[in-house]
């Protein structure tokens, strides 16, 4: 089989590699094709094709294409498959309505991370036809249960500060002091890292107080710093629930719908208290997180990638079972002028 990995964000890496990983070791094809100027380059390795117009893509004609991203053309070869790139945070649109549980008919099947977006997915079909809805994991996770928990305490307890790009709900700009202050009293290690699309005067304001006891990094890979961390802070961002999928406490600020598995203050004076609190792992904090596990994804075997391959595999052979989707002229007008291809269009 041939697979494309279609990318428009640098987080789309980690995301995407472990399936690579797989369809290599399956002795399969994969290659890549960049679709916004906002991926880094330098970030591909040099054994890794890239294509790099749309003809490329449809001479190479592949047989499933992977996207983690909530929109995909549907003028391309090959099946549509929806890896997601992230969790439900709770983010609501314009409309107020959820904006993770969403049929936008662009996408052949869904490889789903838990039972609760199982669940809501087929709630969504309803009795169409349009798609696959197949339980799998999320890829992004595999590496993330590839350590020892055990072995690698750090000494000093370690804060992990993110952030949502969405500026009423981000809580970089308003914990800054607070979170100054605390990194000043060397008590605890920050690492900070941020959304790529967070504004570029709150990462300056960030790098500008780094020192010994706090650091800013980017990078297209966070699973090193969720493992290295012993807590938290963070807002409504999806990157909190990879956190509590580690066991581990999270401390949110403002959260727009703060579960029993959160640590939710209203108030940046509350920040250190409730980080205290947090390093404790409360009996009954650590019990509702292991419940929110349960059922947003309980796969702790680092296999979610090879069940996806396994989903995809099944889609490709299948894919004459499926109804036409409706179409979203719109939406596929705008993806063509995005991509600057209008073939087949007249």
């Amino acid at each position: 089989m041939k697979y494309l990995m279609y990318i428009s964000k640098n987080y789309s890496f980690a995301i995407l590699r472990p399936i690579q990983a797989e369809i290599l070791k399956r002795k399969q094809h994969v290659v890549w094709f960049v679709a916004s100027n906002d991926v880094d380059v330098d970030f591909f390795n040099e054994d890794e094709t890239v294509l790099t117009t749309m003809d490329d893509v449809f001479n190479y004609h592949p047989e499933a294409i992977l996207y983690p991203s909530n929109i995909a053309p549907t003028f391309l070869p090959g099946i549509n498959v929806a890896i997601f790139h992230g969790f439900d945070a709770g983010k609501v649109d314009k409309r107020g309505n959820n904006d993770h549980f969403k049929i936008r008919n662009c996408f052949d099947l869904y490889c789903t991370q838990g039972p609760i977006y199982t669940k809501q997915f087929h709630l969504l079909s309803e009795s169409k036809n349009h798609h696959f809805i197949t339980e799998t994991g999320w890829s992004a996770l595999d590496p993330l249960f590839n350590y020892s928990q055990e072995s690698e305490k750090n000494e000093r307890p370690t804060i992990l500060l993110c952030s949502t790009f969405t500026k009423h709900l981000s809580c970089a700009d308003s914990l800054f002091s607070t979170v100054k202050k605390l990194s000043e009293t060397g008590r605890w290690n920050w690492i900070v890292q941020f959304h790529p699309k967070i504004a570029k005067e709150t990462v300056t304001k960030y790098k500008s107080i780094q020192g010994e006891f706090l650091s800013f990094v980017e990078t297209d890979n966070v699973i090193p710093l969720l493992q290295q961390a012993d807590v938290m802070v963070c807002d409504t961002s999806s990157v909190l629930l990879m956190f509590l999928l580690l066991e581990k406490p999270v401390v949110t600020f403002k959260n727009i719908d703060p579960k029993d598995y959160l640590l939710d203050i209203q108030a940046p004076e509350n920040l250190e208290d409730t980080i205290e609190q947090a390093l404790t792992y409360p009996a009954n904090l650590m019990s509702n997180i292991k419940t929110f596990i349960k059922g947003t994804h309980p796969y702790t075997d680092g296999n979610s990638s090879s069940r996806v391959v396994d989903a995809i595999e099944s889609a490709v052979t299948k894919k004459d079972e499926l109804s036409q989707k409706p179409k979203d002229i719109i939406r596929q007008f705008k993806q063509r002028k995005k991509l600057k291809y209008w073939k087949g269009l007249f």
